[in-house]
């Protein structure tokens, strides 16, 4: 998927489905071409196509809404009229609350490659159902697990497993992975 937010524009805003996660492929807040955000704008804030600026893709990864306020913090091309554009996939994740446990399968043949994996809060809504306001509020704690290249992998949503990342909330584990040929895993781990 494809997201446009132009330059006068206000939140960029990256969405996928229930029980998936965001990925980002490659982000660009410049301008690439001289057709994208061009309504209404003189040609020569039209003409620099070959203007970007650094680190928009690490800012991407760490947020699915941005204010584009935060992204005009340094001007990449003076005079010349700007765009964020981000190309992302949905990818599914496996979500488990605390003091559940997760269970990850892959079929014959085939290994658990996992993408990404989170332990903590990011929002109010998952895991949230019976929970106190105080148990879901902390929204800012992370800490990574994998079970690469494993048939079958359990593991247990919990602080005892993860550590507390963010003391007294009530947490969940997500865990987005794939299951890729066995013969693949091996070749891609020995580089």
């Amino acid at each position: 998927e494809t997201v446009v937010t132009c330059e006068n524009g206000n939140i960029h805003s990256l969405e996928c489905r229930r029980n998936e996660v965001i990925s980002v492929q490659s982000a660009l807040y410049g301008r690439a071409d001289s057709v994208t955000c061009s309504e209404g704008r003189p040609a020569n804030q039209l003409s620099n196509t070959m203007c970007s600026q650094n680190g928009i893709l690490d800012l991407l990864s760490q947020r699915c809404r941005i204010d584009m306020r935060d992204v005009r913090t340094s001007d990449p091309c003076v005079g010349t009229y700007k765009y964020l554009q981000t190309n992302f996939i949905c990818l599914p994740a496996n979500v488990t609350c605390e003091g559940s446990t997760a269970q990850l399968r892959c079929g014959k043949g085939r290994v658990i490659f996992v993408y990404g994996a989170y332990y903590g809060r990011r929002n109010r809504r998952t895991c949230s159902e019976g929970r106190p306001q105080s148990q879901v509020e902390n929204v800012n704690c992370i800490n990574p697990a994998q079970c690469n290249g494993r048939h079958f992998c359990s593991i247990e949503a919990s602080n005892s497993v993860f550590g507390d990342p963010c003391y007294g909330t009530y947490k969940y584990l997500e865990v987005a992975y794939v299951c890729i040929c066995k013969f693949f895993y091996v070749s891609i781990s020995q580089i």
